[in-house]
């Protein structure tokens, strides 16, 4: 686990290739294809021949739910361990990991004109008064779910709407926990300063690669809007705005920094709940050392 740009595919590369691993991905945008550079997808010379899982399998025209991603992942896990191998798991994405392994109750099922009301009163009243109203009907979740993640607070309002319950209510009574012993690895720089640096770099090398062509390609296809989750993905969805005449190309890159910033903040919520993960630190020369000692230690 790790914020985002902190180097969790090159050690999770590394530790499969130490010990005999297949990896699964644990990211809820590299499940699409065609949306490579903006998702910083591994590529076939960064996987050094280890097989990946849960990577372009779907379109970006279709939706990824947690639950669809916790079934598949025990059942590569199961699958991957019967052959022999250890299942190394590697993302970015929080809520996965912890559906994963605390388990996913069974939420209802998306109601399109209660979204269609919810997506009206975001354009009208923004995220931020959402949020407001979330915390009024679930203050848990409201606590969780930050203010400018309107995706979630939108889907919490839609479950409240639906049901007449607060989302937290459904994770009172998760089904049953992850039947594998779990070693939890944290990497990431010792300094948010440094990994906001990262951040920046990163997103103009992706630039100089060819992101926004990338986007461009999706933008032209005329099937897909900025209100899918593919599209909403940080980076996308402002170079989507840029796409779109509603910025200009500086304004684009800001906002795309600014929101993988967000993004890492974010995910460092999350992380400051594994109290039993191994830390581990960006640029670490002997990171796959301590990573391997964690895992023996974990799985003697």
């Amino acid at each position: 686990m790790g914020p985002t740009a902190s180097g969790k595919t090159r050690l999770a590369v590394e530790l499969a290739q130490a010990l005999n691993g297949e990896i699964i991905s644990v990211d809820s945008a590299l499940v699409y294809r065609g949306m490579d550079i903006g998702t910083a997808k591994p590529t076939s010379d960064e996987r050094r021949g280890i097989t990946h899982h849960l990577i372009d399998i779907l379109d970006p025209s279709e939706a990824y739910s947690t639950g669809q991603f916790r079934s598949q992942a025990l059942a590569l896990m199961a699958d991957i361990s019967l052959r022999g191998k250890l299942p190394v798991l590697v993302g970015g994405t929080m809520l996965y990991f912890n559906a994963l392994s605390g388990g996913l109750a069974t939420l209802p099922e998306a109601d399109p004109s209660i979204r269609a009301q919810l997506d009206a009163d975001l354009a009208i009243y923004g995220k931020e008064a959402l949020h407001q109203r979330l915390a009024a009907v679930d203050p848990q979740a409201a606590a969780r779910i930050h203010p400018h993640d309107p995706q979630r607070i939108q889907r919490a309002l839609e479950v409240y709407a639906i049901s007449g319950k607060p989302l937290s209510s459904f994770f009172a009574d998760p089904q049953d926990a992850l039947p594998y012993r779990l070693v939890k690895l944290v990497i990431s720089p010792p300094d948010r300063k440094i990994l906001h640096a990262m951040i920046a770099e990163r997103f103009m090398a992706m630039l100089k690669a060819g992101f926004l062509e990338e986007v461009a390609v999706l933008h032209q296809r005329g099937d897909l809007h900025e209100k899918m989750p593919a599209i909403r993905a940080v980076g996308y969805r402002q170079a989507w705005s840029y796409l779109q005449g509603e910025i200009d190309q500086a304004t684009m890159t800001e906002k795309a920094i600014v929101a993988t910033r967000q993004l890492a903040k974010r995910q460092f919520t999350w992380l400051r709940r594994e109290t039993d993960a191994i830390q581990l630190l960006t640029g670490d020369s002997e990171v796959l050392a301590k990573a391997l000692q964690a895992v023996a230690e974990g799985l003697a």
